[in-house]
């Protein structure tokens, strides 16, 4: 009669245990198999141009090769915009991936006060680029996209 009642007791808690997992994730799938079903949200960070922006671009296309569901967001500021102007002293090398990745999906977002310290204006980028690819503030950005959106952080 004991045995009856623990076999009881722990079909009880494993029933409980497969509603709650179905409840919270709308699926069958164990908590951390239904986790990895979401695709992830990422943000690069660059505000080096010489020193990230190559790097970074190669990173995100490895990123997109091996977890093609992943949302991404370039966020650049200070001397990070420089890489998404034509005239970049590595322009031929950069504009083709950012060109190919912007066309996987990764969006490109540039900082605005930097725009107008540096005395630039958005005709000075790159032509695909338009109005939604400027943003008030890449910091404040940054801080938008992790804190309020859930992507995780990456600097290159």
């Amino acid at each position: 009669m004991r045995g009856r009642k623990i076999v009881s007791v722990v079909a009880g808690l494993a029933l409980l245990g497969l509603g709650y997992t179905f409840g919270q994730n709308n699926s069958w799938l164990a908590p951390a198999e239904a986790a990895q079903a979401q695709a992830a949200k990422v943000v690069y960070h660059i505000n080096d141009s010489k020193g990230q922006a190559l790097a970074a671009l190669r990173n995100i296309s490895n990123h997109l090769d091996a977890a093609p569901e992943t949302e991404i967001v370039v966020v650049a500021h200070a001397d990070g915009i420089d890489f998404l102007m034509p005239d970049y002293d590595d322009a031929m090398n950069v504009e083709p991936l950012v060109a190919g990745l912007e066309s996987r999906g990764v969006k490109f977002e540039v900082c605005e006060i930097t725009l107008q310290r540096r005395g630039l204006s958005k005709d000075d980028f790159m032509l695909f680029m338009d109005e939604s690819n400027f943003v008030p503030s890449g910091v404040v950005r940054l801080a938008e996209l992790q804190n309020q959106e859930g992507f995780a952080y990456l600097k290159p």
